[in-house]
């Protein structure tokens, strides 16, 4: 599986990205489930694992970060990732994939036999330097 490149899209770099096979299976989530979103939290084991979540069921934290949008239109979805791993992260792309395999948890792809997961890489330099001084919003600022 070939892991996407970094996207610019109006002058702007994308921060996460989304493989086709992630992107079919939210397309196929979504038809049963409805409008959805991810978070990425901290934390161990399958806390730091992102989660798929129908959009009203979870509550953007106020220092919660919104990465961007993951998917292709009609199905286009809001990843979020806590604020504290975000300073961990933010000098990585992240990749959102799934693979087999049924993590714990309330993420909807559970029952499907699937979970999603992270891939990343840190930015080049000149990525690093065209994003390190974005301002990010925060909570459910992108709406």
């Amino acid at each position: 599986m070939e892991t996407p490149a970094a996207i610019f899209i109006g002058g702007d770099m994308k921060r996460v990205l989304i493989t086709p096979e992630a992107n079919a299976m939210l397309a196929m989530l979504q038809e049963k489930h409805g409008r959805l979103m991810f978070h990425q939290s901290g934390g161990c084991c399958d806390g730091s694992a992102p989660m798929c979540y129908p959009r009203n069921e979870f509550r953007v934290g106020q220092n919660d970060v919104f990465l961007g949008w993951v998917g292709e239109e009609p199905n286009s979805t809001p990843f979020y990732i806590s604020g504290p791993q975000f300073e961990y992260w933010k000098h990585t792309e992240l990749t959102l994939d799934i693979v087999p395999g049924r993590g714990s948890g309330f993420s909807v792809e559970a029952p499907e036999g699937f979970r999603f997961l992270i891939r990343s890489r840190v930015f080049t330099d000149d990525e690093w330097n065209f994003l390190k001084d974005e301002q990010v919003l925060t909570g459910s600022q992108h709406e």
